[in-house]
């Protein structure tokens, strides 16, 4: 529900983490849906109880620091952080609900299928002797249990782990408790179980470990054993050392490690657990009247729903959609030489990212390139980006890669791979202090010819490039080269005064470019022209930028918006937004371009790249969006924001409350209109 915030009275505004969770409730809807391929839907389940999981891990563990502040000054902020986590407890426990009944019925689904889910209590004898031999040969050394009462509080282990509370009883014993960490990371959270007629059968390592506790425990007399199921998730604020004389890595990597001491903030247990063992846990955990403690199901951690082993059941799966390659960029010609011809660009994953790629392998090997620059926020595993890096270094061009140590939760992957650029020959340049490198920029110098940019709105990381959709622009316009150029100079001199006459570059010039935008469009409309703004997204929170949307919206300007995550803007509110309208699409590729477009008096002006509408993004990160004069590229973009905008198959209502509607056709588009699939098509046909 909307609500109001202290610092702007009477403003319609939802508050970033309510709005988040309407976002998450739009994925768990997507599992709920019939016309979803059913491992599909798993497969949104695995989303939905992830994005939930990294959610308490950040954001519900700022509001519960804040809500456990002490001291008379800071009153008023406490009481709001008590009040919101009030919230975000109860739509947690009413979306729980709907999550344990779209399991429920996708499990069905999977059964009449002939996917059966099976516990250790309908294993049949050959199925039994299977799973004992399978657990003495791939899994039994990899569990160690640990009796309760040696651990005296849960200080080393990990919140991204399953772990089981064993109960072990015996007439002429006392009762006693042990904890099992369950192997998932080496032995995967599902086991195919052979099922003898042809259907398949699928179990929990948790099961198989409850099945095999009598091995575990051998010849200690025990002969009652129960094990119940527990998760917790700790605060994943790190706690980075000051120390001058420590190298930036060094800290980095100290601080990750610092995570796994973190308090736990959330557990969620098994509700068949007995008390007195809830309570011990309890005592361990040190979880106090704040932090949240669900009784859930049998089974925790169900982001493992993304793996789940149903590969000869391509059927019950999306049909593969393989990336197009654009006419234009098919054969073997010089990929430089034709950027140097005309603005090129890619959208992926409808379009294959190998051209990136390709970029840097031409531009590491050619005798006419001096040096390259690029920024890097998020890596693939095993990544061909940083190979084509190396090489160029081998090759002897100065290669600079400015590697973002703070990445969320990829700190020790982008420490791997500093150190493995380092010793390739590459500088490597770390993140400023206070602000975060999230731009995703190239700029290549060649000795005779243009120099080359690449400005994205998404990572240079192939994983990411196959479900994520996002565009990256190829450029010789010397304008645009130049000012990337700057923006590596402003990283590696952030002190010297830098002017960006074209870039959006926060957080030097993008929030007044924005205001400026918006503002032309308001006087535009107060003039009786046409005015209108059309903006994909991925969050708009901004105070200030909504505001400014609202103004335009009482001015008549027609803003229309996709939003995927936090939306912030109340749309339809009478005499404040009439005239706005916002949708959020959940499909199989991960909506994450940014894209700007405002009319400008009918010259249409259209920007991309990396940031969002949040003050993160617009104050304290360098983020580069940059317009874009490619008359092609520009009625790309405008296709893909007008595509979302037709969506009524995928897209659900954002109408600041969290009824998540879907949204339904108007005018004469009466006709199911799936954007995702309308996109794939039209680039196919085009690389035909």
């Amino acid at each position: 529900m909307a609500n109001t915030d202290s610092s702007h009275a009477n403003f319609p505004y939802v508050e970033r983490d309510i709005s988040w969770l309407y976002f998450n409730h739009r994925i768990l809807q997507e599992a709920m849906r019939p016309d979803v391929p059913t491992l599909e839907r798993l497969s949104f389940l695995g989303i939905y109880s992830n994005n939930l999981d990294e959610y308490y891990r950040v954001r519900v563990a700022t509001i519960s620091r804040l809500a456990e502040m002490t001291g008379r000054g800071v009153r008023d902020e406490r009481h709001r952080a008590r009040e919101l986590y009030a919230r975000v407890s109860d739509i947690d426990r009413r979306l729980s609900e709907e999550f344990a009944a779209a399991n429920a019925n996708i499990r069905r689904v999977l059964a009449d299928n002939g996917i059966h889910i099976i516990d250790e209590s309908n294993l049949n004898d050959e199925q039994q002797h299977f799973v004992r031999c399978m657990f003495r040969s791939k899994i039994s050394g990899f569990v160690s249990p640990v009796w309760l009462s040696k651990i005296s509080e849960f200080s080393s282990e990990s919140d991204s782990h399953i772990y089981l509370a064993v109960q072990l009883t015996a007439p002429d014993l006392p009762t006693d408790y042990a904890l099992i960490e369950l192997p998932t990371s080496t032995c995967g959270r599902f086991v195919k179980i052979p099922s003898g007629d042809g259907s398949i059968s699928v179990m929990y390592l948790d099961d198989v470990v409850r099945f095999c506790l009598p091995m575990i425990f051998p010849g200690m007399g025990y002969t009652g054993f129960e094990a119940y199921s527990f998760k917790f998730t700790r605060d994943a604020e790190m706690e980075v050392d000051n120390d001058l004389h420590v190298g930036t890595m060094d800290k980095i990597a100290k601080a990750v490690k610092s995570r796994r001491n973190g308090a736990a903030l959330r557990v969620l247990h098994d509700h068949e657990m007995p008390r007195e063992l809830l309570s011990l846990l309890m005592k361990k955990l040190k979880v106090d009247a704040l932090d949240s403690v669900q009784p859930t199901a049998r089974y925790q951690n169900h982001k493992d729903f993304m793996q789940f082993p149903a590969e000869c059941r391509k059927d019950l799966k999306y049909r593969a959609w393989p990336p197009a390659v654009p006419q234009e960029l098919k054969g073997t010609d010089s990929l430089m030489q034709l950027i140097t011809e005309k603005d090129r660009f890619i959208q992926v994953p409808y379009q294959t990212f190998d051209y990136i790629v390709r970029l840097l392998q031409e531009a590491a090997v050619s005798k006419n390139v001096k040096s390259i620059k690029i920024s890097l926020y998020r890596l693939a595993r095993n990544s061909k980006i940083v190979e084509a890096l190396k090489c160029a270094a081998r090759n002897g061009k100065k290669v600079t890669a400015v590697v973002e140590l703070l990445a969320r939760f990829d700190e020790q992957s982008n420490i791997h791979y500093a150190r493995e650029l380092q010793e390739a020959g590459v500088h490597v340049v770390f993140g400023l202090e206070g602000l975060k490198i999230h731009s995703k920029i190239i700029n290549i110098n060649v000795k005779n010819g243009k120099d080359i940019a690449v400005v994205g709105t998404g990572n240079f990381h192939e994983g990411n490039a196959k479900v994520y959709t996002d565009y990256f622009l190829m450029t010789a316009n010397p304008v645009i080269v130049k000012e990337v150029a700057q923006v590596f100079s402003v990283i590696k001199r952030p002190f010297e005064q830098q002017k960006f006459k074209n870039l959006l570059v926060s957080p030097f010039n993008m929030r007044e470019e924005f205001y400026r935008l918006i503002d032309s469009e308001i006087a535009n409309a107060r003039r009786g022209k046409e005015a209108w703004i059309k903006i994909k997204i991925n969050h708009i929170t901004d105070v200030e930028l909504v505001s400014h949307l609202y103004e335009a919206s009482q001015a008549g300007v027609k803003v229309e918006l996709l939003v995927r995550g936090n939306c912030s803007v109340v749309p339809g509110v009478e005499g404040v937004s009439d005239n706005i309208e916002a949708a959020g699409i959940i499909d199989r590729y991960l909506e994450h371009a940014r894209i700007f477009i405002f009319c400008a008096g009918g010259k249409q002006k259209t920007f991309m790249g990396s940031a969002d509408w949040m003050p993160r993004n617009l104050d304290r990160r360098i983020e580069v969006i940059t317009p874009v004069k490619d008359a092609d590229l520009k009625a790309d973009l405008l296709r893909t924001v007008e595509y979302g905008l037709r969506d009524n198959v995928k897209a659900r209502v954002i109408d600041g409350h969290g009824s998540l509607k879907i949204r339904k056709p108007g005018g004469n588009d009466t006709a199911p209109f799936r954007s995702q699939e309308m996109l794939y098509n039209a680039y196919k046909e085009k690389s035909n």
